[in-house]
């Protein structure tokens, strides 16, 4: 440890960009990852942060919840299921509301107050609980509470009385509102409506039952609809696939990358300096010891480079205008930064492999040059 941590202040200029390039690049696989838990949010969010904990399409709807129509009788059915809890009918729509005399495309996400389906990111304010009341997204940053949204003149006016975080649908201003004043505003959007129905259903299971059996039971008996735990709605809306795909492979490759570069790196050194380690092994230096300091030297490297990655991340989700809410989870990059640490010291094991070979007679009879027997 003693040799390693000499050869760290004899040349901290490499070592230094060493760790600001890998640093560089932990923020890189930081970011995207950042990136992509902010865009599912805007396309999800409304779904996972809501507080049904199964949720009920129509069949043919093939998960969108916006496409999925539930007629009555079909409410009834999916509500006589054995193991079911609460029912809160869900209407989504997308409608053009008007906020400060300008006009808006608003997801509009209606439920019955008290029922399931509620958001459960409320930041400031309180819940809908009459059919001028709403609660708006924050991420969006077009609502506050006090503002006031309507379909035009003669339309129901909403006023925000709540915000909340990590729910948007589709990448839009959200707004949560009571079932009563999502059917009025759908009919001041479409006049010739005659009846609104519900999109989906937000299930609550009864006590003892996990969501994940009571969606397998409503699936078996209700065949014209698709029922599905919250998290696995979310991974199957559209274009969630897709993208967390797209983003795997540049996440993956952004790894991958980390550890190769470590892994020359300390490789490249390594043989620069097997002369060095030859003799300090024919001074009696045990090879372990010299492996330690190899592996010390690796750790304090990625941990400037996590240090580094950390403070860009921080800096860039404060200032950066992405147009998406940028929120740091800890789980995520822990698992990211797991995962670098893993794959650089699996990278670093040829160089290990190397220090254990060097053999103390090298000293006094190298091999490249060969020697007596």
């Amino acid at each position: 440890m003693l040799v390693a941590s000499r050869e760290l202040r004899r040349a901290p200029v490499r070592f230094g960009l060493l760790a600001g390039a890998i640093g560089l690049l932990m923020f890189l696989v930081f970011f995207q990852q950042t990136l992509l838990s902010a865009l599912l949010n805007s396309f999800t969010g409304a779904l996972q942060n809501q507080s049904g904990t199964v949720l009920v399409y129509t069949w043919e709807a093939r998960d969108n919840l916006e496409a999925s129509v539930l007629s009555p009788d079909v409410i009834a059915q999916v509500a006589a299921v054995p193991g079911v809890g609460q029912v809160g009918p869900v209407g989504a729509a997308t409608l053009t509301l008007v906020f400060k005399g300008e006009q808006l495309e608003v997801a509009v996400i209606g439920a019955e107050p008290g029922k399931p389906g509620q958001p459960t990111k409320l930041i400031s304010g309180r819940r809908a609980t009459a059919p001028g009341e709403g609660v708006a997204s924050s991420e969006s940053g077009n609502f506050g509470i006090g503002d006031t949204v309507t379909t035009g003149a003669g339309g129901l006016p909403v006023t925000i009385v709540g915000l909340t975080q990590q729910s948007q649908l589709n990448v839009l201003p959200t707004l949560f509102v009571t079932f009563d004043a999502y059917t009025a505003l759908r009919k001041a959007a479409n006049p010739d409506a005659t009846a609104v129905l519900a999109s989906a259903l937000a299930v609550v299971p009864s006590s003892g039952v996990s969501p994940e059996a009571l969606a397998a039971a409503i699936n078996g008996e209700v065949p014209s609809v698709t029922a599905r735990t919250r998290n696995d709605a979310v991974a199957n809306a559209p274009g969630v696939s897709a993208t967390q795909a797209s983003f795997v492979i540049v996440l993956t490759l952004a790894v991958v990358v980390v550890a190769l570069v470590t892994g020359f790196f300390f490789l490249i050194m390594t043989v620069q300096k097997t002369a060095a380690l030859t003799l300090l092994r024919a001074l009696g230096a045990p090879a372990g010891y010299l492996v330690r300091g190899l592996i010390a030297q690796v750790a304090l490297v990625l941990g400037v480079a996590l240090l580094v990655a950390a403070g860009l991340l921080a800096a860039t989700t404060a200032t950066a205008n992405t147009g998406l809410s940028l929120t740091i989870e800890p789980g995520a990059l822990v698992a990211s930064t797991a995962s670098i640490v893993g794959l650089s010291l699996l990278a670093v094991a040829f160089s290990v492999w190397r220090v254990l070979r060097i053999e103390p007679i090298q000293a006094v009879n190298p091999p490249a040059l060969g020697g007596m027997e």
